[in-house]
């Protein structure tokens, strides 16, 4: 025990965390001590880092093989759990599959078998048939937001999952919502951890009344929210297109989220959500959970969600973990009033001076990790060679094969033209601005 806590003492600060939140200091000690465990704490309370610290403890490094395998909903959700353990910096092997990437490239990244493989039970189930995944090393079993696995149509593969796993140590589910646990993952005597209710937040919710033109009443609420960051949510991608349309006219910088996008799309508009280069992000329900996107001043319900479900996981993306936060939901002079919505109260919007433009933006550069690129490699080249001071250059995300820096929007043009064709390590890379 006293080498486990060691390593997640180390692993903390290596992320730059100072302290756990009481959520995930009561789920390691319950992981290290029971076989069966439910987690259900609000989205962004850090359930991630909740699950995986003890069960890393628990790896074996002499063991060539799988050891831990996370089932997730999404894609996003697999990359963003992928990538915590590499912040992690646990010198484990670890490898994301999904759909809507190469199957072929995954099959070569699964010839050196990771230690812990992530991924979305579509993808898992496949390579388990095409008999590209040790199963026999497999002791621990993790179903983050395994009822948005149920609801998106996974109940088959996860069944074919569960039966072709070895016995397992440990098993852990977790939500952001009540629901009940489906008799076939064979969760016997679980350990209940619910923290739904102990949050401590602010979170003003209130109707806006639109008296007759929609559209014009959202860009009233965005001029009166300034620079603040939040996601407009839509049931429908048609109306999600028709408002972008509508905003691009009118010059207000956004992106989107929703299904039907290439998957590389997707990553990208949420890069540059996460480093303030967008403020507005427009998305379907597909961005009320599971994906890695940062603290946000509001949401905005620009049509309200068919379920009382997707309402409480889209206001559980602003005021988390004891910050203040605000859901705005239009209301249309004929729109019903869902029942759980009859408590809401009316708000009327302060006319605002207009909604700024980013100060930053996202650079593309054509070198990562495998190019043996970090990111203090990618500051020197920017401060010495693009003279960027500090405080112009914002957040680096590094990947595989690629990496995105946020600059000043002031120096953005300026830095592709000095800095694309030139070297990083032995590399000579393209930068762009996306």
């Amino acid at each position: 025990m006293t080498n486990s806590i060691k390593n997640q003492v180390e692993i903390l600060q290596k992320m730059g965390i100072n302290a756990l939140n009481p959520m995930q200091s009561q789920a390691i000690d319950t992981i290290d001590s029971s076989a069966n465990v439910l987690i259900l704490s609000p989205t962004g309370t850090g359930k991630t880092l909740a699950f995986l610290l003890p069960l890393i403890s628990r790896l074996n490094p002499d063991i060539v093989g799988t050891q831990l395998m996370v089932l997730v909903p999404t894609r996003e959700l697999a990359i963003q759990i992928e990538q915590v353990v590499r912040n992690m910096g646990t010198g484990y092997k670890v490898n994301a599959v999904y759909g809507g990437r190469s199957g072929s490239k995954e099959k070569v990244e699964l010839t050196h078998a990771p230690t812990i493989l992530v991924g979305t039970p579509g993808r898992v189930a496949d390579h388990i048939r095409r008999d590209r995944i040790q199963l026999h090393c497999i002791k621990s079993l993790v179903i983050d937001e395994y009822d948005k696995s149920l609801e998106v149509g996974f109940e088959t593969e996860m069944k074919e999952i569960i039966a072709a796993l070895p016995p397992l140590e440990r098993k852990v589910l977790t939500s952001a919502t009540h629901n009940k646990v489906p008799k076939f993952i064979n969760f016997k005597n679980a350990i209940l951890l619910d923290f739904l209710e102990a949050q401590t937040n602010d979170l003003e919710i209130s109707w806006v009344l639109s008296s007759s033109n929609r559209l014009n009443t959202l860009l009233d609420i965005l001029k009166s929210l300034g620079d603040r960051r939040g996601i407009i949510f839509f049931n429908l991608k048609s109306t999600l297109n028709e408002v972008s349309d509508f905003l691009r006219k009118r010059q207000v910088e956004h992106i989107w989220f929703y299904g039907g996008m290439e998957q590389v799309d997707r990553e990208r508009s949420l890069i540059q959500f996460r480093n303030s280069s967008q403020r507005i992000l427009l998305a379907t329900d597909l961005a009320a959970r599971g994906i890695d996107i940062p603290e946000l001043d509001y949401i905005i319900h620009y049509e309200m969600p068919f379920r009382e479900a997707e309402f409480v996981h889209r206001n559980g993306r602003t005021a988390r973990m004891n910050s203040e936060g605000e859901a705005l939901c239009i209301k249309g002079q004929d729109d019903p009033i869902p029942e759980y919505a009859k408590d809401i109260k009316n708000k009327k919007i302060q006319a605002g001076m207009g909604i700024p433009k980013n100060k930053w933006r996202t650079l593309f550069i054509s070198g990562g990790r495998k190019d043996k690129i970090s990111k203090g490699d990618i500051v020197g080249l920017f401060m010495k060679k693009g003279n960027i001071k500090s405080h112009e250059l914002g957040m680096i995300e590094l990947k595989t094969d690629c990496a995105f820096v946020a600059i000043s929007s002031a120096k953005a043009n300026e830095i592709c033209q000095k800095l694309s064709n030139q070297r990083l390590k032995k590399k000579k890379v393209r930068i762009y601005s996306i």
